[in-house]
């Protein structure tokens, strides 16, 4: 896991699409599609339920969730008490 993998799950999560996360990311679909499926290999875990173009989480997902969200609050924190 990484900070990229991690924001790209939360916004896929937060967004619910792909496409959206990817514009929010300033990077292409296809770059959150494989972070999404290098988290869910690294997890172990299917993350979301792709139905067509609806995406929900997994119970899996709805468990990485606040974890990821506090992994990298936890990596904003450490930065700014360094800095």
């Amino acid at each position: 896991m990484d900070n990229n993998t991690l924001k790209a799950f939360i916004a896929v999560a937060d967004s619910g699409s792909f496409s959206h996360a990817a514009e929010h990311l300033y990077i292409t679909q296809s770059a959150v599609s494989k972070r999404v499926a290098l988290l869910e290999q690294q997890v172990g875990q299917k993350l979301f339920d792709r139905i067509g173009r609806k995406i929900s989480l997994t119970s899996a997902g709805h468990a990485l969730l606040p974890c990821a969200e506090k992994i990298l609050m936890c990596i904003d924190d450490a930065h700014t008490t360094i800095s």
